[in-house]
């Protein structure tokens, strides 16, 4: 497939805070490509200096080879849909998704192109309806049959499916698939959902303060994450230090264990990585590592386990029930273990005393979160936050 899209050089900044810092992508035509992060990552903006919402502070976006930096929104080969659905409530279903054509295209091609459309999106019939009758995911339907109709080229999605319950997401993740290998368009996809990526697209963008982490398919990036931020973002990862010895041998809590990796330098500190899901608990004496249980959750297919080694919290999915305060043998066969060199986020992941670095900071006076849980500012003892600063007086006290 040829690119249809690049970026080079790309750098973008909010009031002197830079949000993409040399972003280097290409996309190609027919792709449906996830750009997958936490809040504050740069996968809207990204989006939308694709979608010509933005513009670059300085490197260049192509089009089919031609650079498309000042080329007004409306006038690109692109389409959007959001997550709030910004349908026109004063219109039916049918004038919705016929909107984009209107004075454009004579009335018989319009109506056999909505109709096209409602059928590729299971609504057909529901062209007279009102869309405030129309549930959630009908309403979401309505919205990429809009886009849609008038061919573009590309299909931008900023998180299309945050609103739907889960069931409905995950039908409605399967329809997306149907719809862009149905029509051949490209998707480029925003999400924070892991699952959402990974089930969807053919390749998943990893993004974190601006950069790109890694770039791959569902399986590279869940199997060969590139560093310690991409393993505990994609799935949940037990994350230790470790030292390699050797091609084939990495030293970590306290014993040598055989791995498939090579390539490293004798005795280079590393991250090991292993799934919860290729950890087996054995007895005690046949485990190459023991660990005392502290907790579990029963997930329905499996049990959830956190388990103390050497201090440090590990999780273990495990069909087999183990009881809490259980002493018990992990055994790791050698294609469970993954190394990865170290990065800027080696030491910045916990252990699974909790599940979210805001438990670990949520009850930390010292400390004020965003709305999204991360820290954006550590005060010093009994400093006021910037919101307390500015905020009035109650009454009986006087602001200094």
């Amino acid at each position: 497939m040829n690119k249809l899209i690049e970026l080079k050089g790309v750098t973008k900044s909010f009031d002197g805070e830079v949000v993409l810092s040399d972003m280097n992508l290409y996309i190609r035509d027919r792709e449906f490509v996830t750009l997958l992060g936490p809040s504050g990552c740069g996968k809207t903006t990204t989006l939308r200096l694709i979608g010509g919402f933005e513009t670059p502070d300085c490197g260049d976006i192509l089009f089919d080879g031609q650079r498309i930096n000042d080329v007004p929104a409306y006038k690109r080969q692109v389409n959007t849909v959001f997550q709030r659905y910004a349908l026109f409530p004063h219109l039916n279903v049918f004038d919705n998704i016929a909107f984009a054509l209107k004075h454009k295209v004579p009335k018989d091609e319009i109506r056999e192109r909505v109709d096209e459309m409602l059928n590729m999106v299971a609504l057909r019939g529901f062209g007279h309806r009102n869309v405030n009758s129309l549930s959630g995911g009908q309403q979401q339907r309505v919205a990429i049959a809009r886009a849609l109709i008038n061919r573009p080229r590309v299909l931008l999605l900023d998180e299309p499916l945050g609103a739907l319950d889960l069931k409905l997401r995950k039908d409605m993740q399967f329809e997306l698939k149907n719809i862009q290998q149905a029509t051949g368009i490209t998707f480029i996809y925003v999400t924070h959902d892991q699952e959402e990526a990974l089930s969807m697209s053919d390749t998943i963008v990893v993004m974190q303060n601006g950069r790109i982490q890694q770039i791959g398919s569902p399986t590279d990036v869940y199997n060969e994450p590139k560093n310690a931020f991409v393993a505990d973002f994609i799935g949940e990862s037990n994350i230790v230090d470790g030292v390699m010895r050797e091609d084939y041998k990495v030293f970590f809590d306290g014993r040598v264990f055989d791995c498939l990796d090579r390539g490293f330098e004798k005795n280079e500190p590393v991250d090991v990585v292993i799934r919860p899901e290729d950890v087996d608990v054995v007895p005690l004496e046949k485990g190459m590592l023991r660990g005392h249980v502290t907790k579990v959750t029963f997930k329905g297919v499996h049990y959830e386990i956190i388990v103390d080694v050497n201090g440090f919290m590990w999780m273990i999915q495990t069909t087999d029930y183990v009881g809490v305060d259980s002493d018990i043998g992990i055994y790791i066969e050698p294609d469970a273990i993954h190394i990865m060199k170290k990065s800027e986020f080696s030491g910045t992941i916990g252990d699974y005393s909790s599940f979210s670095d805001e438990m670990d900071e949520i009850s930390n006076p010292d400390v004020q979160l965003d709305e999204h849980g991360n820290v954006i500012e550590r005060l010093e003892e009994g400093e006021e936050t910037d919101a307390e600063k500015t905020a009035p007086a109650a009454e009986g006290e006087e602001n200094d």
